[in-house]
C-alpha cells in the first residue's frame, strides 16, 4: 500500500457514563478519569485527533454520552472521532451535530453491512470508519496463516466475519479508514497483533488504525512499520505511562514521518 501521509497518533476515550474507562480485553473496566480533562491533556500533548467510544449501553447512557461529546468539542480543536450504538444514518448525524467530525461504526455494520454505503452516501467516505474488533481463531487449514473473527457487541459475540475479508469488504463499500483493534492484545500492554495488522493494511486499501495492547515506545514504530497510519492507545497514555510527545519522538527517531 503506497504511503498516505505522515503518522498520526490518537488517544483514545472509553466513555461509560459520562465518565472514561479502561479494561483488559473489554473487561474489568476501572475509571480513569473525566474525557474533557483527557482530551485537553492530550490535545496540549500533540495527540492529533480524539477517539470517543460510547460503551453506555441504556439509552440514559447515549444522551449522556452525546453530552459529553459536546463539552470535549467546546474544550479542544483537534479532530474528534466518535463511534458508540451507531445503527442508522439518524444516528450518525446526532453525533454529527453534537461536535463528531467523524464517525464509527461497528457491531450495527456486521449485521447490516449496506449500513456502511448509507453513511457513505449521507455524509462521505471521509466521515466513515469501520472499527472492527478481531480476535484470533484457529485456521482453517494446517497450511493456511492465522484468521481472526470479528467479534460485536464490546466483544461479546462472534459475527462470523472474516476480518480481513471484512475489512475489504467495509472499504469497498465506502469506509475511508478502519479502527482496527485486537481483542487478544487489548489492554495487555504486549503490543499490536502484527500480523492482524499487516493483513488487514494489505486488504484494505484505505488507512489503518492500530489498537490493541501498545505500552512501549517500539511498539508504535512496530505498528508504523506493519502498515497502520495510524496508532491509537488508552491506558498507557492515561495511566501517564507515555505521553503523546514521547510517543512522536520515537518515531521520528525510528525515521517514521509524524504530524507536528
Amino acid at each position: 500500500m503506497k504511503s498516505i501521509g505522515a503518522l498520526r497518533v490518537i488517544p483514545c476515550l472509553d466513555v461509560n457514563g459520562g465518565r472514561v474507562v479502561k479494561g483488559v480485553k473489554f473487561v474489568d473496566l476501572r475509571d480513569a478519569g473525566d474525557p474533557v480533562e483527557l482530551s485537553q491533556r492530550y490535545e496540549a500533548e500533540g495527540a492529533d485527533e480524539i477517539a470517543f467510544l460510547d460503551i453506555s449501553a441504556t439509552i440514559e447512557g447515549r444522551k449522556t454520552a452525546l453530552e459529553s461529546i459536546r463539552r470535549v468539542r467546546e474544550a479542544i480543536g483537534i479532530p474528534l472521532l466518535v463511534g458508540g450504538g451507531v445503527r442508522r444514518p439518524e444516528d450518525a448525524a446526532r453525533l454529527l451535530e453534537a461536535g463528531a467530525d467523524r464517525v464509527a461504526v461497528n457491531s450495527a455494520a456486521a449485521r447490516e453491512p449496506r449500513l456502511i454505503d448509507e453513511l457513505a452516501s449521507s455524509f462521505g467516505v471521509q466521515c466513515v470508519v469501520l472499527a472492527i474488533d478481531a480476535r484470533r481463531i484457529a485456521s482453517p487449514g494446517l497450511d493456511e496463516g492465522p484468521a481472526w473473527e470479528v467479534v460485536i457487541d464490546a466483544g461479546r459475540l462472534g459475527a462470523g466475519l472474516d476480518a480481513v475479508q471484512w475489512a475489504r469488504e467495509g472499504a469497498r463499500r465506502g469506509a475511508g479508514e478502519i479502527l482496527l483493534t485486537s481483542m487478544d492484545r487489548d489492554g495487555t500492554g504486549t503490543g499490536y497483533d502484527l500480523k492482524l495488522l499487516r493483513a488487514v493494511a494489505a486488504a484494505a486499501g484505505v488507512p489503518v488504525v492500530a489498537s490493541g495492547g501498545a505500552s512501549l515506545p517500539g511498539h508504535f514504530v512496530d505498528g508504523a512499520r506493519a502498515g497502520a497510519r495510524a496508532l491509537l492507545a488508552a491506558g498507557v497514555f492515561h495511566r501517564g505511562e507515555l505521553s503523546i510527545r514521547s510517543v512522536k519522538e520515537s518515531l521520528a527517531k525510528a525515521g517514521l514521518e509524524v504530524r507536528t
